[in-house]
């Protein structure tokens, strides 16, 4: 028997007028004459964002959702290299508190995933040094929060340069040069183009990262072996020193034309056909749900989920396989 706890990504389709990926580009900052405003704005802004996603926390919480993405936009251009007197930490300090306060009053598991740019294999040092600052904020955003930093942010292996297993080796060699609490603090997961299942293995067992498999992406590329239940020891054993649960990530393809696009919902057959495989393998795994719909498509999957035999309902979002 596993038990299975879902979750959904950053904003709720829910609740209106509640977004926090509100921006502002680095153009329409410029175009603001007085700097001092322009910053102001930029504070009002990330401090609607951090709100707005308190509104979301409180949302979850009425739902039995425990276990939620936060949104990597939640402070537009905190990292700007022309914008350094943005001091975004202390201006936003009891805003990001009263998040922090929620989240350990629940015992809710939030986590991050930085966009695509975050590149740790990268040979050119501008573009790693770019990357380490974005995990930096990332980091300390969950400092401010006062949220346990291990284990809260999944990232990609990054880009083959031409030649995979130099790139491969390459993420060993910068790992080096990242600083030990942002090491703690990341996840390596599977891609849908380039690093497969193997691939990304073979680094977390080198480097004592937690893999975060993710389904779709196996199913969209994988080796010419694509049996990944033989792997799946390997992937719960990388969690062995984590003090959180499992992760995964479940999506459906949007249709056979795009594989790899994500689907408004997830296809629960396809989600059953992988519980089926790893239920009594572990105690519990946290399932990101990754679909267009966001809590919509958790609310319905759980409907859906409810609806087989096997299945016992603990609350809204959670449940136990046998």
């Amino acid at each position: 028997m596993t038990m299975v706890r879902l979750g959904y990504v950053a904003m709720s389709v829910n609740l209106k007028n509640c977004s926090p990926s509100q921006t502002m580009t680095f153009s329409q900052f410029q175009r603001i004459k007085d700097r001092e405003a322009a910053i102001e704005k930029l504070e009002r802004i990330a401090r609607s964002n951090l709100e707005n996603c308190l509104r979301i926390l409180k949302h979850n919480d009425g739902h039995d959702v425990h276990f939620f993405r936060f949104s990597s936009r939640l402070i537009p251009l905190a990292n700007h290299q022309e914008i350094q007197d943005f001091k975004y930490m202390r201006t936003l300090k009891e805003t990001l508190k009263a998040l922090g306060d929620w989240v350990s009053r629940t015992g809710m598991r939030v986590d991050f995933h930085p966009d695509h740019f975050v590149l740790l294999n990268s040979p050119k040092p501008e573009i790693l040094n770019t990357s380490l600052r974005t995990l930096s904020m990332h980091e300390a955003l969950l400092r401010g929060m006062n949220v346990p930093h291990e284990h809260r942010c999944v990232i990609h292996v990054g880009g083959a340069y031409n030649d995979k297993e130099k790139a491969l080796e390459q993420f060993i060699h910068n790992w080096g040069f990242v600083p030990v609490k942002i090491q703690n603090m990341l996840m390596l997961e599977n891609d849908d183009t380039t690093f497969t299942l193997q691939d990304t293995l073979y680094l977390c067992e080198k480097l004592a990262i937690p893999l975060v498999f993710d389904y779709h992406h196996h199913l969209a590329h994988h080796e010419d072996d694509s049996n990944w239940e033989k792997h799946w020891e390997r992937v719960v054993s990388t969690w062995q020193h984590s003090s959180l649960p499992v992760k995964m990530h479940i999506s459906s393809p949007r249709n056979e034309k795009e594989f790899r696009a994500h689907a408004d919902y997830v296809n629960p057959e396809l989600f059953m056909a992988f519980l089926n495989e790893i239920k009594g393998t572990v105690k519990q795994v946290d399932c990101m749900i990754e679909a267009k719909q966001k809590d919509d498509a958790l609310f319905q999957l759980m409907e859906s989920m409810c609806s087989y035999p096997n299945i016992e309902k603990i609350d809204g979002s959670s449940f136990y396989v046998r």
